[in-house]
């Protein structure tokens, strides 16, 4: 466990954003309130640990760190191996940075400053005062991205692996099962316990009244995510519709793999999209699961293929993620679904081996001929005067796949979108990144 502390407004909500790879609401940073921890997952260098962000601590009228807040920060300290402190270099030390410093010096546990918005020379100089704390200081920025692989690099040397538990985290396949109201989820959830019927333990979720189920299959070990949501009477459809997605936000914070259920009789809506297109942003591995598909009648040779030409074109973005139509009323289909999830989960966990993506480069993107020359033209067009040409490639993550593509753009210009989604298309061709996203990040080369 590392955590994050600091007070208000220093970047801790988007540094935790950048480490952990999601794009969580983290809300609630004014004078006086108090907020949960937020729990996430850092994957770096092969190594995984939980991070977890606290509120701001800040000043109030009888101490200058009040006891509510303080007891949050507190119970993530106590629970850290290491704590990063997230500081503004911009303002420098302020006497709550002081206030800060005289607890954390007396943790005994290793900390790192974390000296946040340096993106510029002057403030890189402004932020050397710092170092009179006598902790390590990192200039970084949580917004850019800048200085975040040091402040990882480090904060793995201070960490004590449990191999055994280690290799517990990677077993456990975490499963989200998220869609609208009345699509089936519930049902769907107990099928599949009923179909295995090797449930282990109930387990407390992060969601209030939402109870996770541990269940083993084929040998390995799922964590079934509840996101059953709330059913109270008297609620409009609105109402029932936002806490949908407000359950399904929650539940996908955790997920690696989601089943966005779909009702097969009144076919994909605009809700349906919105669900999806967060599990997108969390990250999740998708598998379109069709569910009451003994509903639809009549049925003739072509209902399949229209159902799939649906949905294709209402969730163009999922056009690589499977769809298997099932019915948890009658269990059709229903022992299909986990053999599915643990190939999807494999495949995010798949990193290329170097000479296999050196070979990829050079053969879809060092010669670009055919399609990709057409498709660069369309690049230099779109970036005149000069065009970005991709000079090397690197795979910096998993979990989901990311790709790092190293450009010749200077600041302002970028990869035509059409070839960004070409060099993803081949990805997809060369090796199965089955029911998953993969990533694409550009990062121009810094002129010498």
């Amino acid at each position: 466990m590392v955590a994050i502390i600091g007070r208000p407004n220093v970047g801790k909500s988007t540094l935790f954003n950048r480490l952990t790879g999601s794009r969580k609401a983290i809300v609630g940073d004014e004078p006086g309130i108090t907020r949960d921890r937020i729990y996430g997952h850092v994957e770096w260098r092969g190594r995984n640990f939980d991070l977890v962000d606290t509120g701001g601590i800040v000043p109030d009228d009888d101490a200058v760190i009040p006891s509510n807040i303080f007891k949050q920060a507190k119970q993530a300290i106590d629970s850290a191996q290491v704590i990063l402190w997230v500081v503004d270099a911009r303002e420098g030390i302020t006497p709550l940075d002081e206030e800060i410093f005289k607890y954390l010096r007396g943790t005994n546990k290793p900390v790192f400053i974390a000296a946040n918005k340096a993106e510029s020379k002057k403030v890189e100089e402004s932020a050397a005062e710092f170092y009179r704390f006598a902790f390590p200081v990192i200039l970084i920025s949580a917004e850019h991205g800048t200085g975040i692989g040091e402040l990882l690099d480090q904060v793995l040397e201070q960490l004590h692996f449990d191999q055994e538990n280690q290799l517990q985290e990677e077993r456990t396949v975490r499963l989200a099962i998220i869609g609208r109201p009345n699509v089936g989820k519930s049902s769907l959830l107990n099928r599949i316990l009923g179909e295995e019927r090797v449930i282990v333990s109930p387990i407390p979720g992060t969601t209030r009244d939402a109870v996770d189920t541990e269940l083993t299959f084929e040998n390995n070990k799922l964590l079934l995510i509840d996101t059953a949501g709330i059913r109270r009477k008297g609620k409009t459809k609105q109402m029932a519709e936002k806490l949908s997605v407000i359950m399904a936000k929650k539940a996908l914070e955790r997920a690696d793999v989601a089943l966005l259920v779909i009702d097969a009789v009144e076919g994909v809506t605009n809700l349906d999209a919105t669900i999806a297109g967060y599990a997108l942003e969390a990250g999740c591995s998708i598998i379109i699961v069709v569910n009451k598909w003994d509903a639809v009648q009549p049925k003739d040779e072509k209902t399949l293929a229209r159902m799939q030409e649906q949905i294709r074109d209402q969730l163009k973005f999922l056009d690589w993620a499977p769809i298997i139509t099932v019915s948890a009323l009658t269990g059709q289909r229903i022992h299909k679904i986990l053999p599915l999830v643990l190939k999807a989960n494999q495949a995010r966990n798949f990193r290329i081996p170097t000479a296999k993506l050196n070979k990829f480069f050079e053969k879809h993107i060092a010669q670009p001929t055919g399609l990709v020359a057409k498709i660069e033209d369309i690049s230099e067009k779109a970036n005149s005067p000069s065009g970005v040409k991709v000079q090397y490639l690197t795979q910096s993550g998993i979990r989901p796949p990311l790709f790092v593509l190293f450009t010749s753009g200077g600041k302002g210009k970028s990869l035509h979108f059409s070839y960004l989604r070409y060099v993803e298309n081949r990805l997809r061709d060369e090796f199965e990144f089955f029911a998953t996203p993969i990533k694409l990040k550009e990062k121009p080369k810094r002129r010498v």
